[in-house]
């Protein structure tokens, strides 16, 4: 699954990236998307271009190319 698949409100968890630039890749780890990092979908823009997510203790937005080249996993939590 592709984190461009997501929809508001969802959670998720990063499990890698699609074959992509190398330098592409970089940054998209600089920026804090490393593999096993949780996220939440925080909004999306009306054209589904950009997407908002929340990132360790920040927001980035994300354009829908960015977002299909991070592999992710949907999480969910249970609630006691």
């Amino acid at each position: 699954m592709n984190l461009k698949d997501m929809a508001v409100g969802d959670q998720g968890r990063v499990t890698g990236f699609a074959v992509v630039d190398k330098n592409y890749r970089k940054k998209l780890l600089a920026m804090g998307l490393t593999p096993g990092t949780n996220f939440s979908i925080k909004r999306v823009a009306p054209m589904g271009d950009p997407v908002e997510i929340q990132v360790r203790s920040f927001h980035l937005s994300l354009r829908k190319d960015e977002a299909a080249a991070i592999q992710v996993e949907q999480i969910t939590e249970t609630v006691a």
